[in-house]
Formats: structure tokens, C-alpha cells, sequence
């Protein structure tokens, strides 16, 4: 019987014949941790008694999810991140540099990859067929320590891709789609792996948008097959030699196969307060939002950037409600200030934010009001989730975003777009 990608990933790092319901203990080839996640994980590790870390070069600090800080002990926290990395040699990515998971698909995902990350959006790296996953705190204290940790090989789902995106519709709209199909406890434990015609044209950003949301149905990863688009990322982040071509065989055993023509699929909004509560943007009219954020791991890269630019060009947000950029590295701001989007974006009354999580989680940069409604481009709508339980949440696209912002109420892209 043929291999999963789940299956020849997990395989190839433990034993050649890993088939799912298997428990393996694998070998990793990045660890990391970020900052709400890292100090606990760093105590433990250090209350553990362990002293060394079994890959320096393999394991990675980031300062992101409260950067630059707004409190005292957060402030104490990164003190004490940036201590244990210079202890260790571990690398670190301090505040200003972006988000853990855009950094790691720019700088160390690689196909055939194990990556495990004390966040559960850590299966953002699928995209680049690396088998990633987010672990607890004390699970990550132990595989920086070992190099190495447990999985039981999951169950996968085929999710089989046909048709071409219309108008107005975006890989966020897919997922979110697909998530309302499956339940926000469909796919628990299972590796959802995107396959079919489609593929060949869906960009690595759609892929890690689509792969950074696979865990909001329950999945233990998201897997997109390593082929020509990985290979052209890879090569524009400099790290050409580390492409290999890794596909599923043809007679791969899959749980379920579920089947989606992307030509049929419309703008999608997620409803408070459950991810998978999700309807048609059509069917919106009249939601006032008073907050719109564009960014996070799931929607803050140089295209979704371009898509809220080009949707904002020339226009004003409205007046009753605040808009919110916040690009998900660096590299991604520099290229955005670059091709003239953050122009257009701050002429349309946009607030840019420093590259990082921001608003996403509530700690800062964007907390709600009591009775406020925000729609933003994150992956997680949970009653409090960014900052206030009086508050709602609304998820989108970067263009049912964009045009949510012009008008002050939930609005379908393709009424805004002409």
C-alpha cells in the first residue's frame, strides 16, 4: 500500500514503514517557541534540570505575539528569552522581526521537515511539506533538549482541489469554507493533505494561509505536496539547495476524500464566536464593524497586502471605523513599502502596525471596546479572543476586509471591486 505525506515524512525521520495508527519517536529539524509560550517552556526546561539543548542551530526563539512589549512582566519575560538564547546559541528573532510562523516558512521550512513549535499554528509550515505541529510547553522543553520526540502517524484526509478561484474569492474563503464543512472538531487528529488539479495554482501564500488554518478543524497538520511553487519559494528566500520534490503515492490509503471546486466557492465570514460558524458574505449585509485588521500568520504577507491595497487605492476607510495593517515580517513590510502599498494603504486611513501578531491575540495594538465588532484576517474568532469577551469577532478574507473597511459594515468584495 502506497504512503501519505503524513506517512513518508513521519517515516522517512523514524521507521520506513510508519503507517498511520503507528507511534513513532522521530527526530525534529526545528524546534522553536515565541513569546507567551517560550518563558514556561524555558522554566521548565530549567525546573527539569536539563542544561544543554541538542540543536543549537535547530532551535529558535521568537519575539512576536507582544512586540514591541506593553507590560512589565511581558518586558521581564523577553529578558529572560534573550538570556536563555544567549546561553544556548540558540537562534532568536527579537521584537520587530515578525511573526514565528511567517519567519520560519522565510527562513527554515523545508520539505520532508519534522517542526514542532509551542503554538498551535505551527502547522502554518505544511505548506512547504514539512510535517509541523504545535506541542505543549513541557513536550518542547523535552524535544530541544533531546532533539527528538513522539508522534502517532494521523489519519489523513485528502482534500481534493479542482477549479480556479473567481472573482472576489481567495484561499481564505476555501478554508474557512472547508472548516464549516468538517466542524471545528471534524478532523481532530488528522492530517488534512491538499491535492488535485488546482494546486499547481495556488501560491505558497495562499498554501500557508490555507495549511495555517487546518488546525481550526482540528487537524494535527495541514500538508501541501513539494513541488515547482515550493521550489520558486525556496529559491526566493535563498535556499534553493534545499528543495526536493515529495508527493503522496498514487495509491496512498486516505480516510476520507473530500472534493471542492474552487470555481463555485464565494466570499465566506466566519461568525462569532466559533470558527466554523460560517456563512456567505452575502448574506451580511447591515454588520457594523468598527475595527478592520489586515495581517497575522494566516493573512499578513506581501499578497494580501497587494489585495487590500488594491481594493483601498483612492478610497478613505469609513469614518466609524479604524483600520488596522500589520505585516507579518520584515521582508514583508520592506516589500510592501517597496511596491507602494503601505502608500496606498496609510492614504486610506490605515494604522500601520510593527511586523508581528498585534491585535491577533488580544494582548495589545488593537484591544476591542465592549460591544465593538472587528473583522479581521486572523484564524481565530473565540469569545475574548483579541482582548475583550464583550467584543465580536468576524473573519474574512484580506479583500472582504479591505472592502468591509470603505463601507463600515460587512460588505462582499465583488460589490466594492469594479
Amino acid at each position: 500500500m502506497g504512503k501519505t505525506l503524513a506517512e513518508k515524512i513521519l517515516g522517512g525521520k523514524s521507521q520506513p514503514d510508519a503507517t498511520a495508527g503507528d507511534i513513532v519517536v522521530a527526530t525534529v529539524d526545528l524546534v522553536f517557541v515565541q513569546d507567551t509560550t517560550g518563558p514556561l517552556t524555558i522554566r521548565q526546561f530549567e525546573q527539569s534540570g536539563l542544561k544543554t539543548i541538542a540543536m543549537p542551530g535547530k532551535t529558535a526563539i521568537f519575539l512576536d505575539h507582544a512586540a514591541p512589549s506593553p507590560t512589565q512582566q511581558t518586558s521581564n519575560d523577553h529578558i529572560l528569552l534573550r538570556r536563555f538564547a544567549r546561553e544556548t546559541n540558540c537562534h532568536i528573532y527579537d521584537v520587530g522581526n515578525g511573526i514565528c510562523h511567517q519567519l520560519v516558512a522565510e527562513l527554515f521550512a523545508n520539505p520532508g521537515d519534522i517542526i514542532v513549535g509551542a503554538d498551535s499554528h505551527t502547522v502554518t509550515a505544511g505548506a512547504l511539506c514539512a510535517f509541523a505541529t504545535g506541542m505543549g510547553s513541557t513536550d518542547i522543553a523535552i524535544a530541544m533538549a533531546l532533539g527528538k520526540t513522539w508522534f502517532r502517524v494521523p489519519e489523513t484526509f485528502l482534500i481534493n482541489l479542482v477549479g480556479s478561484f473567481p472573482q472576489g474569492v481567495y484561499a481564505k474563503d476555501l478554508i474557512l469554507y472547508l472548516i464549516g464543512q468538517l466542524g471545528a472538531d471534524g478532523a481532530t487528529y488528522k492530517a488534512l493533505e491538499f491535492g488535485g488539479e488546482s494546486l499547481a495554482r495556488l501560491t505558497m501564500s495562499e498554501r500557508l494561509s490555507i495549511a495555517n488554518m487546518a488546525v481550526e478543524a482540528g487537524a494535527k497538520v495541514g500538508l501541501f505536496p513539494s513541488d515547482e511553487i515550493t521550489q520558486g519559494f525556496l529559491s526566493s528566500q535563498g535556499r534553493s539547495d534545499s528543495y526536493k520534490p515529495l508527493y503522496p503515492d498514487a495509491d496512498a490509503n486516505y480516510e476520507r476524500i473530500i472534493s471542492i471546486n474552487l470555481s463555485q466557492l464565494e466570499p465566506m465570514v466566519s461568525f462569532p464566536h466559533s470558527v466554523d460558524n460560517v456563512r456567505s458574505a452575502r448574506d451580511t449585509k447591515g454588520i457594523k464593524i468598527h475595527q478592520v485588521f489586515i495581517g497575522t500568520c494566516t493573512n499578513g504577507r506581501l499578497e494580501d497586502l497587494a489585495v487590500a491595497a488594491s481594493i483601498l487605492q483612492g478610497k478613505k476607510r469609513h469614518p466609524d471605523t479604524r483600520l488596522l495593517i500589520a505585516p507579518a515580517s520584515r521582508q514583508v513590510l520592506l516589500q510592501a513599502i517597496e511596491k507602494g502599498y503601505i502608500h496606498s494603504l496609510v492614504e486610506a486611513g490605515a494604522v500601520i502596525l510593527p511586523p508581528g501578531c498585534a491585535a491577533c491575540l488580544g494582548l495589545h495594538q488593537g484591544v476591542l471596546g465592549d460591544g465593538e465588532a472587528c473583522l479581521s484576517t486572523a484564524n481565530r474568532n473565540f469569545k475574548g479572543r483579541m482582548g475583550n469577551p464583550e467584543a465580536m469577532i468576524y473573519l474574512a478574507s484580506p479583500a472582504t476586509a479591505a472592502a468591509s473597511a470603505i463601507t463600515g459594515e460587512i460588505t462582499d468584495p465583488r460589490e466594492v471591486v469594479t
